[in-house]
């Protein structure tokens, strides 16, 4: 995959560029959360350009805020 980064607030924005099919990951893909928080408790998604926050709490919960 090939990825484009910025720094936007203080969050390194990720952006996938040029993609192929078959870099795209199926429907119903399960992904590790460990694996979106590995250097954070907080973690920035932009979704139709609007910017959210994703955290996660000393007691294992999820919360998103916009």
């Amino acid at each position: 995959m090939f990825y484009d980064t910025m720094n936007t607030q203080n969050y390194t924005a990720i952006t996938i560029g040029k993609l192929k099919q078959s870099d795209v990951a199926p429907v119903n893909t399960l992904i590790d959360s460990d694996i979106l928080f590995k250097n954070s408790d907080v973690i920035a998604i932009l979704h139709k350009g609007e910017q959210y926050q994703l955290r996660r709490t000393r007691n294992g919960k999820l919360i998103l805020n916009k």
